[in-house]
């Protein structure tokens, strides 16, 4: 009887066993079924093996090459008043930050000196002048004398020196008095160019000198600078531009704002810096309102080339591979090809390529389940950029 049981355990114990493992196949069956249903439901197959796509067309259009750069404002001119003479300060004409024009009085000095000193060689020039009178006369009387022989013409010699001795005097002098009256001019200062004027170091009554510290700063405001870099692989263009008459540039004043100034490209350097591999430019701005200071961060924008006949796609379709950019064609029956293409430019959702035709249909959406061979269906197609918003 004991034999009897062990073996009917035995039996029984090998009949749940492989109840057990039908029922983990059975559970392993259902899960693997609804995990690629639902897989098979991300792409939304059209048929066996088909994937649904949007495409767009590789289209031909001419592209101006648009380069952005951060720019800084600069005057054209600023000039740092200082004083000619030493001197104390006799009256201020000037507010700080006050708009002047060229020649407009700023300061007056004390030039009492420089009028004494201009008195004392105007009366040397008098003087001087009566001696060469006195000489000159003298000069006459000799002469007649030397004609009868009364006199010899040695003596006759020292009278003629000495008169062109007083009339160098006499020249002399007269320098002297010019320089007095520049000096005395240097009295009143005025505006050496147009444009505002900063901080005033000075008050009536302070002692300026001519090796001092400077009086005030004037900086033209209108027109201004807005000088910036680009890197030097588009210097040929812009030299071009230039010479042909200038490029516009439009100036950003706020990041991320509306108001924009247009302006003209008016200078190229005349070497690249070897650092950065980039030259400097500048471009002239109309700013009669101020609103462009000195030393403002902007934002300039131009255009100095133009891409002819240049191929474009939407920059979605282009796809990066391991080892270079490609694109998906769709080509005969559906069937997509990895085509390889240069990108020579991104620029508004725009990519300018080499490497494949003109009306060529590439796949726009739906690459990320595609490989080379793969089967589509076009659900939709992009038009080309000029054909958008054609009925």
């Amino acid at each position: 009887m004991a034999l009897v049981s062990q073996q009917q355990v035995a039996k029984d114990g090998g009949k749940r066993r492989r109840i057990a493992v039908v029922v983990m196949v059975l559970l392993v069956g259902v899960a693997a079924f609804w995990f690629w249903r639902l897989r098979g439901e991300a792409p939304k197959p059209a048929g066996p093996g088909v994937v649904s796509v949007s495409s767009a067309l590789v289209a031909v259009a001419d592209i101006p090459v648009r380069l952005n750069a951060k720019g800084t404002v600069t005057a054209l001119q600023s000039v740092d008043v200082r004083p000619r003479i030493n001197a104390t300060i006799k009256a201020v004409h000037i507010k700080e930050g006050q708009y002047v024009r060229q020649g407009e009085r700023l300061f007056s000095l004390d030039v009492r000196t420089e009028d004494a000193n201009l008195r004392q060689t105007e009366a040397q020039l008098a003087k001087s002048r009566a001696d060469l009178t006195n000489a000159e006369n003298n000069l006459r009387r000799q002469h007649e004398l030397l004609e009868r022989n009364y006199i010899s013409a040695a003596a006759f010699d020292v009278v003629q020196n000495q008169v062109a001795s007083l009339r160098a005097q006499v020249a002399a002098d007269q320098a002297a008095i010019d320089g007095s009256r520049v000096g005395r001019g240097y009295g009143e200062i005025v505006a050496p160019i147009a444009g505002r004027t900063g901080a005033i170091t000075v008050y009536p009554g302070s002692l300026v000198q001519s090796t001092g510290t400077g009086l005030v700063s004037i900086t033209q405001i209108d027109p201004i600078n807005v000088a910036f870099t680009l890197p030097e692989r588009e210097l040929p263009a812009l030299q071009k531009a230039l010479a042909s008459g200038g490029l516009t540039v439009s100036a950003q004043l706020e990041e991320g704002g509306d108001e924009q100034r247009a302006g003209r490209l008016v200078f190229v350097d005349n070497s690249v810096d070897t650092a950065s591999g980039t030259i400097r430019l500048k471009a002239g701005f109309a700013n009669a309102d101020g609103r462009l200071w000195p030393g403002m961060f902007v934002t300039v924008a131009l255009s100095p080339r133009i891409l002819k006949a240049a191929l474009t796609v939407p920059a979605q379709a282009v796809q990066t591979g391991p080892e270079k950019k490609f694109l998906y064609v769709i080509g005969e029956g559906g069937k997509v090809v990895s085509t390889p293409i240069r990108v020579l430019l991104i620029q508004d959702g725009q990519a300018v390529v080499e490497g494949v035709a003109a009306g060529t249909r590439v796949v726009l959406e739906g690459a990320q389940n595609l490989r080379a061979g793969s089967l589509v269906r076009e659900v939709g197609t992009t038009p080309e950029p000029g054909a958008r918003g054609k009925p």
